[in-house]
């Protein structure tokens, strides 16, 4: 059986690369990164180091992102066909065409679209800062356009007082669970807390004790006397959350929350995309530079 740890280390040395691994990454790839954590989050921090290659381990976005802040880096995905279906649920020409039809509104756009949307949007937003950036980012927009997901867009008007035009986008992993799976859980679990995520329906982000992006929950938990949480996101975060908290217990809100495009990259893709610097991300110097824009605007606020 071939030391596929090994090797991505020799390689890593040799590429003078970084590993970053998305929280819903395989087990296996998350304990051989540099980084684990959200999409933003890991680009930032790949943005800092002197690593001239990244080696993003997400979906094809993210890698994007990385590229977008750190446009002199190779920035690789071992996986190229590892997408995301909400990301793909809006173009830049449907963006463009939703703007012409509200010319008054402000766009904001969700982290989890294409560089070419971006590209489009005033400002970009997170999971975990799409509140902040609303009230002082967007304090002073007469109407705001927030593609793609409708969930979060939900969560935030409900946070905000602010109504949206919305686009009809989701993530079908998270859209799936529902709020008769939370009951469900709390019956199993009934000292747990839940921890859900924005990208839920309304339905279950109103029965959670907490609703929380990915790096929101590991913060929380390590923060929380309590002992047990069910947790309502895609199921790879629960190994990062047992590893950094090895005397509490994680019960999955649906353990048929698993992303597949998640979970296409493995150890072998790894060593792979760091021995054959495939599969490169490439993004034109214009769309780089308006999508750098829209998250530069919401790092100011947040």
């Amino acid at each position: 059986m071939r030391d596929w740890k090994g090797e991505i280390e020799k390689l890593k040395k040799e590429r003078n690369a970084v590993i970053l691994a998305h929280n819903y990454q395989l087990p296996e790839v998350q304990d051989i990164a540099d980084f684990v954590g959200d999409s933003l989050g890991l680009s930032i921090e790949a943005s800092k180091t002197d690593a001239q290659v990244i080696v993003f381990c997400g979906v094809f976005f993210m890698a994007e992102t990385a590229k977008i802040l750190s446009p002199q880096k190779v920035v690789v995905i071992p996986d190229q066909e590892a997408g995301c279906p909400m990301a793909d649920m809006i173009t830049a020409p449907q963006l463009v065409d939703l703007k012409n039809r509200h010319p008054e509104a402000a766009v904001l756009c969700y982290v989890n679209t294409k560089a070419e949307v971006k590209a489009e949007c005033d400002f970009c937003c997170t999971s975990a800062n799409a509140t902040k950036v609303v009230e002082k980012g967007l304090n002073s927009a007469s109407s705001i356009i927030f593609v793609p997901d409708q969930y979060l867009a939900s969560y935030v008007s409900r946070k905000t007082g602010r109504e949206f035009i919305v686009w009809p986008g989701y993530c079908p992993i998270h859209a799936a669970i529902s709020g008769e799976d939370v009951e469900r859980a709390r019956e199993l679990h009934p000292q747990a807390e839940v921890l859900a995520h924005p990208e839920c329906r309304p339905e279950v982000t109103e029965k959670a004790d907490q609703v929380l992006s990915t790096e929101g929950m590991c913060r929380y938990v390590k923060s929380s006397s309590a002992d047990e949480f069910i947790i309502g996101t895609e199921v790879g975060i629960l190994h990062r959350l047992q590893k950094e908290n090895p005397t509490k217990h994680f019960y999955p809100v649906k353990e048929e929350a698993v992303c597949p495009d998640m979970k296409k990259i493995n150890l072998e893709k790894v060593a792979f995309a760091l021995q054959e610097m495939k599969y490169q991300v490439e993004l034109p110097p214009s769309i780089i530079q308006k999508a750098a824009l829209s998250i530069e605007r919401m790092l100011q606020f947040t």
